[in-house]
């Protein structure tokens, strides 16, 4: 069993920036690849970003690539997505989430075990 609690989102304007974190708790964390996901209102969740165990792999949507970078930190079982010139398209909620597959399967969202709650991000105009 896994715990993901998100954190860090909130309002901010067109062109700002927001860093989310996920805790995680349970299995050991630093065997897990993570990834986040966001869902705006009315439309399927989404793949954002990801990173593997070790943290030497990354993928991103096409969509936040150059304006989004995610990291992880194993001795502190924390995973943070950095989101900087931010546009109104961004709103959504975020979710973390994390997979325990020994073959990664980084944009798939059926591929992870375990998600969090969510934290809103709204990007106004």
């Amino acid at each position: 069993q896994v715990h993901l609690v998100e954190s860090g989102g909130g309002l901010v304007q067109a062109g700002g920036s927001l860093r989310l974190s996920c805790a995680a708790s349970g299995r050991t964390f630093s065997s897990t690849h993570m990834g986040w996901f966001r869902q705006a209102p009315g439309k399927e969740r989404e793949f954002v970003a990801a990173i593997n165990w070790s943290g030497r792999s990354t993928s991103y949507a096409d969509s936040v690539k150059g304006r989004f970078t995610i990291s992880r930190d194993n001795a502190k079982n924390t995973v943070s997505l950095q989101m900087n010139n931010l546009k109104p398209e961004d709103t959504a909620v975020y979710y973390c989430a994390a997979q325990f597959a020994s073959r990664w399967s980084a944009t798939q969202l059926e591929k992870y075990d375990y998600w969090g709650q969510g934290t809103q991000v709204t990007v106004s105009s």
